[in-house]
């Protein structure tokens, strides 16, 4: 299915970009042993989801498309 916009929309895009942060804070915190910083990640983590489903449904992510089926002659 490629070629088909997989993923590259503004609300793809913000929610991983935000998903990414969320990981490198859980990463960073997770390494000085600091609990509540690894738990602030993994919330920025479930925020960067939330804000790209928020998108998703103002208009900002990818199409429906219409399948067409091929019919048989005969």
């Amino acid at each position: 299915m490629a070629g088909h916009g997989h993923g590259h929309t503004p609300a793809a895009w913000t929610g991983v970009i935000i998903a990414f942060i969320g990981f490198c804070v859980a990463g960073a915190f997770m390494v000085m042993a600091k609990p509540v910083g690894f738990w602030a990640g993994m919330a920025i983590i479930l925020v960067g989801g939330l804000v790209g489903f928020a998108m998703r449904l103002a208009g900002l992510g990818q199409k429906p498309h219409q399948h067409q089926v091929a019919r048989a002659e005969g």
